[in-house]
């Protein structure tokens, strides 16, 4: 079995998001595009907390522990260090998964804060993964491997011996163009029945980067069928599947989309939306599709979050007002709740408790996604197009719109208060499309302390166009209790004011678990 070089989707990841390079190939079908993430910085807040506390982690994590599965994998010295426990410990089956998380939340820093400690982890870990990768004659692996576990590995899975509880693709990620050399479109589909994370994401971004079409083709080859064919007609065969294996599948088909217009491809995307916060979520807002044999109503999950984010970003209809509701819905009780100054939490109980991670003895999936989303809260406030701005999540932030000239500052306490002001420094001529929530009424729009006179529906995104001077722009959305209902049971519901779910004040109390 053949490899490509995995240190070229590495490098490739690191210049993409710090440099912000022009794709070689346009994406298709994009009414309007979130702009770099440096271009966009969180101010003082809660978002900006959750911001700092994992930088201080990125930037004193040992990486040589890190580093210990991949250098002993390929028959190199681990410099004495101690290794990781958990999903990172050397007799893990897919141990070596978390180090990408590392290397992109690294290369989010230094983007976006220019913090250049960040920039040197990250350079200095994919110069260590190329020794390895050097080392593989001596290791007996194939010419451009690398991973925290064998080769091997793969050629289980091709023969259907593989039996460990290793998903090999999943943890990999990464390039493995040679497959397209040596397996039948049969073969492919036996492998794709365990678990193999965003392949098909990943290669259709090297397509959009490089221009060419081999990644295309390589990505098309992990469209999974037994799941894209149900969604691309609307049938809803959801219930029962892991999450953090399906969703990872259908952001690949939204870049699909985008890489060649293909309608089924944004159906699956679309679809595949729809019927997650149709069916599979608690209040709307909660995500959740079934944790492997858990009970479905019993647990949430950070990392299905983080994908689905993920998801609504890159979506074929972004920026959408129903997306951008669930995000902002979904931001307090996924990151605001599962990070503490000692760790990060991962699967927990809806009803409360649950276990949190430890900086090197645990290395779970949501740790690893964890890291991604704390370091690029900012990515989907702001979209825009040549000549309008989209407002679309209340969030204390500053955008340097350097196509306008325009600088905008966003300060705001929601989801606690109902007011958010936008302050423009900047004259030109342009649009601001702004989000008005479903759960608000009567909602205003002032500029400079003028109330406007433009329609501001629930669910929709108001529209101001005018030639734009310095001054504020005040959103006040009013906040009301109201029920929302369970998707699956109407006659059970949540309290809620306006955004937010209440929740009893139980304390540091760990409640008992709730009767089926």
């Amino acid at each position: 079995m053949q490899f490509s070089s995995l240190l070229f989707s590495c490098a490739l990841t690191m210049v993409y998001v710090t440099a912000q390079i022009a794709p070689a190939v346009s994406p298709i079908g994009v009414a309007a595009s979130s702009f770099n993430i440096d271009e966009v910085s969180l101010i003082s807040s809660r978002f900006m907390d959750n911001q700092n506390r994992t930088l201080s982690y990125l930037k004193s994590v040992d990486l040589d522990r890190l580093l210990y599965v991949f250098r002993s994998t390929h028959k190199l010295s681990t410099n004495g260090a101690t290794p990781n426990g958990g999903w990172d410990a050397p007799e893990f089956p897919f141990r070596s998964h978390v180090q990408g998380h590392f290397l992109t939340a690294w290369a989010q820093c230094y983007a976006q804060l220019k913090d250049t400690s960040c920039r040197d982890r990250a350079t200095t870990f994919v110069a260590e993964l190329l020794k390895c990768q050097n080392n593989n004659a001596a290791a007996g692996f194939s010419a451009g491997y690398v991973s925290g576990f064998p080769e091997s590995e793969f050629t289980k899975l091709g023969g259907g011996t593989l039996s460990n509880g290793n998903v090999p693709y999943y943890a990999i990620h990464k390039t493995l163009a040679g497959l397209l050399d040596v397996l039948s479109s049969d073969q492919m589909q036996k492998i794709l029945q365990t678990e193999f994370g965003g392949m098909n994401e990943v290669m259709a971004d090297i397509y959009h980067q490089t221009g060419n079409k081999q990644w295309l083709t390589v990505a098309q080859r992990f469209d999974h069928t037994a799941v894209f064919n149900p969604l691309a007609s609307n049938q809803d065969v959801l219930d029962g599947l892991h999450a953090n294996t399906q969703v990872p599948k259908w952001i690949g088909a939204a870049r699909e989309y985008k890489a060649t217009g293909t309608a089924r491809y944004a159906d699956i995307a679309r679809n595949a939306w729809a019927m997650t916060v149709g069916a599979h979520t608690y209040c709307r807002r909660l995500k959740h599709i079934q944790y492997a044999e858990a009970d479905p109503r019993a647990r949430c999950h950070g990392s299905v979050q983080y994908y689905v984010f993920r998801l609504l970003r890159t979506g074929p209809d972004q920026p959408c007002a129903g997306p951008a509701e669930f995000i902002d819905g979904s931001w307090p009780y996924h990151y605001f709740t599962s990070l503490s100054p000692g760790g990060k939490r991962g699967v927990g109980p809806a009803w409360g408790g649950g276990t949190w991670s430890t900086d090197y003895d645990t290395h779970w999936c949501c740790q690893g996604t964890g890291l991604e989303t704390n370091t690029k809260m900012q990515d989907s406030i702001y979209f825009h197009d040549d000549s309008t701005l989209f407002v679309n999540l209340f969030l204390p932030s500053v955008l340097n719109w350097q196509a306008k000239s325009t600088t905008i500052r966003q300060t705001t306490t929601f989801p606690a208060g109902d007011t958010t002001t936008l302050t423009v420094s900047g004259s030109d001529t342009w649009t601001m499309k702004i989000r008005i929530p479903f759960w608000t009424k009567n909602a205003s729009i002032s500029v400079n302390d003028v109330i406007q006179t433009i329609a501001a529906s629930p669910g929709s995104y108001a529209t101001l166009s005018r030639s734009w001077k310095s001054g504020d722009v005040t959103i006040k959305l009013p906040m009301s209790l109201h029920i929302v209902p369970s998707n699956d049971n109407k006659s059970i519901g949540a309290l809620a004011y306006s955004p937010s779910i209440l929740s009893g004040n139980y304390g540091t109390t760990t409640l008992s678990e709730p009767e089926a």
